[in-house]
């Protein structure tokens, strides 16, 4: 049994604290508001009332949050481009304990974070999620790594806990350099998504035969296929994963390609419309919710 601490209840944070609780290992739990907490408490989940807390006695400590402010509140206690708080996990880990971050992250603030574990004496992975709160819920996750072999490996009973694909990118920061890869692309096809659907449907064709073609035709996608049906029938209030983080993940990726030194025009233009989708109130609704930007 490995001790972990699970930082984050929201829809994915959950469903990774449960499966690992199934799993047999003893677990503990933090997030803003307990009352998230309660029905994984009722599983038999300890309550901490800290990161510093969660993370005080655990061999693995797994961030689920949502973007780099509240990594960084998670893992040092403090708001960006503040000095070290003390609640923070990083501050209370043993010596030899591994942090493992599943949020889609910065690349800026991925290096920063490996750099902070080190210092610490700790082992550190990059982890971002792929898929969707149903696969969160059924330990069918996909894990993009950028980690040591070492850490992996010792990691790897609990990860696969949650996840049933582990995919091992390279060195720290690589996992979090696809995460941004995959999201990037993801965002710009439901973009394409929302104007071929409007293009159909005001030229008067079938919708249930263009979705039918869709699935099978040159142009799906697995991103495709997840939404066709939902956008069709403009479905977007179920958040599988919310508008305002692909808005988030498009600029950490223009970030990313600005430092890199990769052109990224249609990027740029998504990650415009994604903001104007936020803006006119879509920001908690699923991200397939930008198609109506066109209709």
């Amino acid at each position: 049994m490995t001790n972990v601490a699970v930082i984050g209840m929201g829809i994915m944070g959950t469903g990774i604290a449960r499966n690992i609780l199934q799993a047999g290992h003893a677990v503990t739990v933090y997030t803003r508001t307990r009352e998230k907490a309660a029905p994984l408490i009722d599983a038999g989940a300890t309550w901490a009332e800290s990161p510093a807390q969660a993370a005080a006695q655990a061999d693995i400590v797994i961030s689920v949050v949502g973007d780099d402010e509240a990594s960084r509140a998670v893992w040092l206690g403090a708001p960006l481009g503040a000095p070290d708080g003390g609640d923070g996990a990083l501050n209370a880990m043993r010596p030899g304990a591994i942090g493992v971050e599943c949020a889609t992250i910065s690349l800026q603030w991925s290096r920063q974070l490996h750099a902070h574990a080190k210092e610490r004496g700790l082992r550190f992975i990059d982890a971002p999620l792929g898929g969707s709160k149903l696969a969160a819920e059924s330990a069918a996750l996909m894990l993009f790594i950028g980690a040591d072999d070492e850490a992996l490996n010792a990691a790897r009973p609990v990860l696969s806990a949650f996840a049933n694909n582990l995919i091992h990118f390279g060195p720290p920061t690589s996992g979090t350099i696809y995460k941004l890869v995959n999201n990037l692309q993801g965002g710009i096809h439901v973009l394409a998504l929302g104007e071929g659907v409007a293009l159909a449907e005001r030229g008067g064709l079938n919708m249930d035969i263009v979705a039918q073609t869709l699935h099978i035709g040159a142009v799906s996608s697995p991103v495709v296929k997840g939404k066709i049906q939902a956008v069709i029938d403009r479905r977007h209030a179920d958040a599988h994963f919310a508008l305002k983080w692909m808005q988030k993940d498009l600029t950490y990726a223009l970030r990313a390609a600005e430092e890199l030194g990769v052109p990224a025009p249609v990027v740029a233009l998504a990650r415009e419309l994604y903001r104007l989708a936020v803006r006119q109130g879509m920001g908690d609704l699923d991200f397939g919710a930008v198609t109506e930007l066109v209709r």
